[in-house]
């Protein structure tokens, strides 16, 4: 696979995870994959692919856009943002109505196709304070 062909994949995955679209998570993950997110639990293979997708699903109208991306070999680096209303209840916090913009930015192993890992770091504490569940900083 070419390095386009890889951020291709990417592209598609965060698609994939846009639209919710869990039937299809053979199509982008690899049956190995892991996300090595430590701010989430443990996640892996297309079980946890699933996981992650129906994580994020707490939010509804869900529009990610790719800011930047890079690639080198099996690895694509990614730069992307997150946006969406909170209509679900996420990790515990009921749903407010309110509507989320995160920044996230992460490196994804790409083999034969489709992800087999990634570490992805996102902007929890901002989601936090977007969802009124931290305290916002002081000016």
């Amino acid at each position: 696979m070419t390095t386009e062909s890889n951020k291709s994949v990417l592209r598609n995955l965060l698609t994939a995870f846009e639209k919710g679209d869990t039937e299809n998570v053979g199509k982008y993950f690899a049956a190995n994959w892991v996300n090595h997110d430590p701010s989430l639990p443990p996640m892996e293979g297309l079980e946890g692919a699933k996981q992650l997708i129906n994580l994020w699903s707490a939010f509804s109208n869900r529009k990610v856009t790719v800011e930047d991306s890079l690639a080198e070999g099996d690895r694509v680096a990614m730069r992307f943002s997150i946006d969406g209303t909170h209509t679900g209840a996420f990790m515990g916090i009921a749903p407010t109505g309110k509507k989320i913009h995160v920044t996230a930015s992460g490196i994804f192993r790409v083999v034969d196709g489709k992800a087999t890992d990634n570490w992805v770091n996102f902007d929890a504490m901002g989601l936090l304070q977007q969802l009124g569940a931290a305290p916002m900083p002081r000016p």
